[in-house]
């Protein structure tokens, strides 16, 4: 029997106790049985993203919370706030063809970053492409642009509404003319040009109406030549009998090499192969460098005279970066591995530039193409910075750098001259780094290792345990959460709040050991790190449990939801985003299959025994207090699917005590990030007014 879900009534007051009327979500008897153990899927019904029914509940279920935070009085003036201190001009770091250079500038409070070309440093700037004009309401996304080596052509791809699916067409930037080139279903791909067309990958066309969660398998390369319709397009490389491989192409500098990359996570290896192809030969085929996929990665940097510059773990869990030789298939070490993780490696006017992360703070230097080490670059500090490869004979080099204090600059390196100078800083209104202090801190997980954790807050606060604090993490696939600067955070310390950073497990912070043990069966190490980080804080001074909140997003998502299954009396707020909540069956949709590497398979009765275990769906306990918790994700997340979100609000709903708000904001039109500039500002808008509300 379906369960009508109309209007709901709702009388509250914005406090730290009240009764919501959450809809009467409809249960099941559903069960599913894992190597004989029975489990119930209640809201299974949940997962179907197309049915009224769910159409309903969403709508339910966004009227509580919509009327929940228009009621919070600090809403309207944090999102006022948040409008001006996002209304600076961003610009992306500049790239080099021929005179002219490109490069993406948002005025501030535009929905999207508009692309440019300028000649020269010092010309006036022209506008190639702007993506606010590819959609009435601005939420359709640049995803990929990509120059031809001789300038003359841009090829991009757009995402519609945020999902991960992207369309690509081309442009001729002299003229600034779309041409009718229209190429479909693209997803996990790069864009490589090759002469007069480009090469990019592609998934099968999803079923009518399932394009949002239909499993993506048989990944594939095609090569599309401008100015033919794509049922033309070549089709360069496929392998029907590995379905979940990923296969990708790219380009040299110069245009002259193809490098085919085959990449698996799973089935014991977690690497790829690697061919290459010479395009200056009629000989279509790709010649091998690396043949087995193990768990090594090997990554193109550049061509040089006699082979390939390639940055690799093989033998180096750290990274090192060598040289294949084409003449003879030999392997020549360039940069050996070091202590420190290598997080960067590209090449720009006869030179390579590396960069290590040093207890999560980038330190990069500069090699000669053969390996010979040259200088440190010197940054401001302890901080984030990223260098943009160049072209062979480019005489300087653009870096950008930025810490928690510190808003994302521009430098120009002179490699002759070694010099740094600032190319473009933003100015952003009201922002003053004196009064901020950030610094970084060290403290022991339950098993007694050291993690490290950023800080961030206004000059001056007291250690009373009175703070309003924001304890934020990720914890997976060796990504790396860095001290990086936020605009909008100023808003929350002009409120007295605390934001911490904690560099868990399971993340790349100190390469790949550090990821493994936050993989699979060590997944618990990094709760561990995160309650850790919570009791180190309150230990500290910093804040209470009743002043503290934690959030994170997909992974960090979980990790969330995890965490406060595990230690609810732990926080007072909780803010899981766009997160993978359903353990047991996140491989069944899009391309969930691909996490399986670090969190196993429910499949698997060994991996299904620990994923059972701190899954956030299936550990919510009846009767229990848990933190006030705001749930968010969006209808076109085709990465996370909502039901994760979807089926974990429901059940929160229904068996956690009355004590404090569970919500779900169901953003529309958006992804597994916001898809514009007004929606982030809404959504940053929403979170923060809900954390502000429950830390008072």
């Amino acid at each position: 029997m379906l369960v009508a879900i109309g209007s709901i009534a709702i009388t509250f007051a914005i406090s730290h106790s009240q009764t919501l009327n959450y809809p009467k979500t409809r249960k099941t008897d559903h069960v599913d049985v894992y190597h004989g153990v029975r489990v119930p899927d209640p809201y299974r019904w949940l997962e179907d993203d197309k049915s009224e029914e769910t159409a309903r509940w969403v709508e339910a279920e966004n009227k509580v919370t919509h009327d929940y935070l228009a009621r919070i009085p600090e809403r309207a003036a944090l999102r006022k706030r948040l409008e001006e201190l996002y209304n600076y001009a961003k610009y992306s770091a500049p790239t080099r063809r021929g005179e002219y250079y490109f490069f993406s500038k948002n005025d501030g409070l535009q929905n999207q970053s508009v692309l440019y070309k300028q000649k020269g440093l010092s010309g006036p700037p022209e506008l190639l492409l702007d993506p606010n004009r590819l959609s009435a309401d601005g939420t359709s996304k640049l995803v990929v642009a990509a120059l031809s080596n001789d300038g003359r052509r841009l090829v991009y791809t757009v995402s519609a509404g945020g999902s991960d699916w992207q369309e690509a067409h081309v442009i001729e930037v002299a003229t600034l003319k779309t041409l009718d080139d229209r190429v479909q279903w693209i997803k996990a791909s790069g864009l490589a040009w090759a002469g007069d067309g480009f090469f990019y990958s592609r998934y099968p066309a999803p079923a009518d109406g399932h394009d949002l969660s239909a499993k993506n398998e048989n990944h594939q390369v095609y090569f599309h030549r401008v100015g033919t319709p794509q049922s033309a397009d070549e089709l360069i490389y496929s392998d029907l009998a590995n379905p979940q491989r990923f296969h990708q192409v790219e380009t040299t500098q110069d245009g002259r090499f193809a490098l085919l990359s085959i990449s698996e996570r799973g089935k014991g290896a977690d690497g790829n192969a690697l061919y290459y192809r010479d395009l200056s030969k009629p000989d279509k085929k790709f010649l091998p460098i690396v043949t087995s996929i193990t768990n090594d990665h090997y990554n193109l940097i550049d061509d040089v005279e006699g082979g390939f510059l390639l940055e690799t773990t093989h033998s180096a869990p750290n990274s090192k970066v060598v040289r294949f030789n084409t003449a003879d298939s030999s392997w020549t070490e360039i940069v050996p591995e070091k202590p420190e993780p290598l997080s960067e490696a590209v090449t720009a006017g006869g030179r390579l530039f590396v960069a290590y992360l040093k207890d999560v703070a980038t330190r990069a230097y500069v090699h000669t193409l053969d390996g010979k080490p040259e200088r440190e670059i010197v940054l401001p500090g302890v901080g984030t910075a990223g260098v943009v490869a160049g072209n062979h004979d480019d005489s300087d080099v653009f870096y950008t750098y930025a810490s928690m204090n510190y808003p994302p600059a521009i430098f120009r390196y002179d490699i002759r001259t070694a010099k740094s100078s600032v190319f473009r800083s933003p100015d952003i209104p009201g922002f003053n780094a004196d009064k901020l202090e950030t610094k970084q801190v060290f403290y022991q997980s339950k098993d007694g290792t050291r993690v490290p954790m950023f800080l961030a807050h206004r000059k001056g606060l007291k250690l009373d345990g009175t703070n309003p604090t924001i304890l934020y993490g990720y914890g997976g696939f060796n990504i790396t959460e860095p001290p990086r600067f936020n605009s909008l955070r100023q808003a929350l310390f002009e409120r007295g709040f605390v934001f911490a950073i904690a560099n868990i497990r399971g993340g790349g912070e100190y390469g790949e050991k550090w990821h493994q043990a936050g993989m699979r069966e060590h997944k618990q190490n990094v709760f561990d790190d995160f309650v850790a980080a919570a009791e180190w804080l309150i230990a500290q001074g910093y804040t209470s449990p009743k002043k503290l909140a934690v959030t994170g997003g997909s992974n960090g998502g979980l990790l969330v939801g995890a965490v406060i299954n595990q230690r609810p009396d732990l926080f007072r707020a909780a803010v899981p985003q766009v997160g993978v909540m359903d353990m047991l069956r996140f491989h069944q949709f899009t391309i969930g299959w691909n996490w399986i590497p670090d969190y196993g398979s429910s499949d698997n009765e060994k991996d299904f025994r620990w994923l059972y275990a701190y899954s956030p769906l299936h550990n919510i306990r009846p009767g229990e207090k848990y933190p006030a918790t705001l749930v968010t994700t969006a209808d076109h997340d085709d990465r996370v699917v909502p039901a994760h979100s979807f089926k974990y609000a429901a059940t929160l709903q229904e068996k956690a005590s009355a004590e404090t708000p569970i919500l779900i904001r169901i953003d529309t039109k958006s992804g597994h990030g916001a898809s514009n500039t007004s929606k982030l500002l809404d959504q940053t808008a929403d979170v923060y007014a809900f954390l502000v509300n429950e830390l008072r």
